[in-house]
């Protein structure tokens, strides 16, 4: 990153009038592309006195969180990140509880709270559970920013309510923000916050401007001299620095790199030798190359000459091996795999040798229901392959799908997927509204609102309506919308229309997944194919579609038939 994110953190604990402190703390500051991918997290945790454990539950607590987020997918969001990781930890606390004594009486077993800071980019992240806190300090006053899961019972009796480790699941509030350099946050367990205000915390960061370590230690002596006999444990972080907004991964920056030269057949290339151009499209260029060393074919995908003066293209350009490399699926493109040191900007992939999805089409113009339905659960896997990393393929049409001479189906061009955790470090937020052909896409993006699994869901019914008809489900007037009336005025033209050989169902099957409203289709794509492959009777019963929307020609031409009887009929009558 051109400007580092930097901070400024201290901490502190000190045990209360009994002899085991139960609480924990602690935080990670990592270097390179850890601190980019994941953030700085600061994470606190206080157990319950009831409980002869809960120490352990405290510190299993905190390490294992800031063990296990750290190694989380690079391409989740922290929100993914954090709720599976406190969902497994919860799910393993509570598991200890069951199989001790404690079991029956859940206050004496491995219980704690919970919360954590995570720095990423240029937001903050917070998760939290239970009673500890979370403060923003201001010139007088400290703001909470978690709330207390604790249940009152009087005004001298509450206990609490919400808690990791009080059952197999649990609730975890999450919120985030865009951060402030310069602002200051604490995180504390009771014995320190019920005995401190902002005053003391700025007369802390006085006393100690450069050691915040000193600062904390000082007001947990503060929070003991103002009464506190529990244990008390905080965290102070002043944000000094922020990345510059766009900034990119460091893994998926192109500093030091040259743009390739004009490559022609039998050209050595950065150690490999090219066979022949592929493709030319205004995007790139793509090549079949031979690996000098193993002598394998490879894809060798190069900048367009058209847009080598466009940074941002040029940035998110290395987003598709990237992807690649994070995605292990036998329907999705692998990258080429070597780590050789590069002198120039390109992207090195597998070559499958095979057709591409719209060569099968043009090949089977009427394909049968089964044939269609084998590639389309292939290419559903690879998609659900990208949804279980937050991430949206977003471009799925027939010219980005190849199928091998052993009948596997694969994604490629992975240049417009969308990365959730990439997208947090406002790096690769998408450029065009409208990543995909417009053919294809689904109406929320055609309306600038975004993309969801939905959508490519839709993208995929789109191309097995097209597999199968031969046409679009709603002519070219999808690829027209642009405004919310021009969606609500789509009519989808049913499949038997082009095909009237196919079962009845199937169209209630596809206008479902074609549903303008996302919420309106099927909840995820493994559901639609269970519905192509064994339709519930909400589809079979479903009576089909009237004459003026399966075929409107035929119905104009019936009623003009009919008046034109009818008005000979009269004619006959007065003559």
């Amino acid at each position: 990153m051109t400007a580092r994110l930097r901070v400024t953190l201290g901490q502190a604990s000190l045990v209360g009038a009994h002899d085991t402190n139960q609480d924990f703390h602690g935080a990670l500051l990592p270097e390179g592309h850890l601190l980019a991918s994941k953030g700085i997290a600061l994470a606190i945790a206080d157990g319950i006195s009831s409980s002869a454990v809960s120490q352990l539950a405290s510190q299993t607590a905190v390490r294992s969180f800031l063990d296990d987020y750290y190694a989380t997918s690079e391409a989740w969001s922290v929100r993914r990140a954090v709720e599976r990781v406190l969902g497994a930890l919860n799910s393993w606390l509570h598991a200890q509880t069951q199989a001790s004594d404690a079991r029956f009486e859940k206050d004496r077993g491995h219980v704690c709270t919970f919360s954590a800071l995570i720095l990423k980019g240029r937001e903050l992240h917070l998760v939290h559970v239970g009673d500890s806190r979370i403060y923003r300090l201001h010139a007088q006053a400290l703001e909470q920013l978690t709330d207390d899961h604790r249940v009152r019972l009087s005004s001298t009796e509450s206990y609490l309510g919400r808690a990791l480790g009080t059952g197999p699941h649990v609730e975890i509030d999450y919120r985030s923000w865009e951060a402030e350099p310069g602002e200051i946050y604490l995180l504390a367990t009771d014995g320190a916050y019920t005995h401190l205000d902002a005053a003391a915390v700025h007369d802390a960061v006085a006393r100690h401007p450069g050691d915040f370590d000193a600062a904390a230690v000082w007001l947990t002596q503060q929070a003991r001299a103002c009464g506190s006999s529990d244990d008390a444990t905080l965290q102070l972080l002043r944000i000094d620095a922020l990345p510059e907004p766009g900034a990119s991964h460091p893994q998926l920056r192109r500093d030091g790199l040259a743009l390739p030269p004009p490559l022609a057949p039998r050209a050595e290339f950065e150690g490999f030798t090219i066979v022949r151009e592929l493709q030319q499209s205004a995007r790139s260029h793509v090549y079949l190359a031979t690996d000098t060393a193993s002598q394998r074919p490879v894809v060798l995908k190069t900048p367009s000459v058209e847009r080598r003066e466009d940074s941002a293209y040029l940035d998110g350009f290395v987003l598709e091996e990237w992807v690649a490399r994070r995605v292990d699926s036998p329907h999705v493109i692998k990258a080429w795999p070597d780590d050789r040191r590069r002198a120039h900007l390109y992207v090195a992939m597998e070559y499958i040798d095979g057709q591409t999805l719209a060569q099968w089409m043009a090949d089977n113009p009427e394909p049968s229901l089964a044939s269609v339905r084998t590639i389309v659960e292939q290419l559903a896997q690879g998609l659900q392959a990208l949804h279980r990393r937050e991430m949206l393929h977003q471009d799925l049409r027939p010219e980005n799908v190849m199928i091998d001479g052993q009948g596997t189906v694969k994604l490629i061009d992975l240049a417009t997927v969308h990365v959730a955790g990439l997208d947090e470090m406002h790096g690769y937020a998408a450029a065009d509204p409208v990543p995909g052909a417009l053919q294809y896409a689904a109406p929320e993006y055609l309306l600038g609102q975004g993309g969801s699994p939905q959508s490519d869901l839709f993208s995929l019914a789109v191309v097995t309506y097209r597999m199968l008809g031969g046409q679009l489900p709603y002519g070219l007037d999808l690829a027209r919308a642009r405004a919310p009336a021009d969606v609500r005025r789509l009519r989808y033209i049913p499949l038997r229309h082009h095909r009237p050989d196919l079962p009845a169902w199937l169209d209630a099957v596809l206008g479902k997944a074609l549903q303008a409203d996302a919420a309106r289709r099927q909840a995820v794509i493994s559901e639609f194919i269970h519905d192509l492959r064994a339709p519930g009777q909400q589809f079979r019963s479903q009576r089909p579609p009237p004459l003026i929307e399966r075929n409107p020609v035929l119905f104009w031409q019936a009623s003009t038939l009919v008046l034109a009887l009818v008005a000979l009929a009269l004619a006959f009558r007065q003559a």
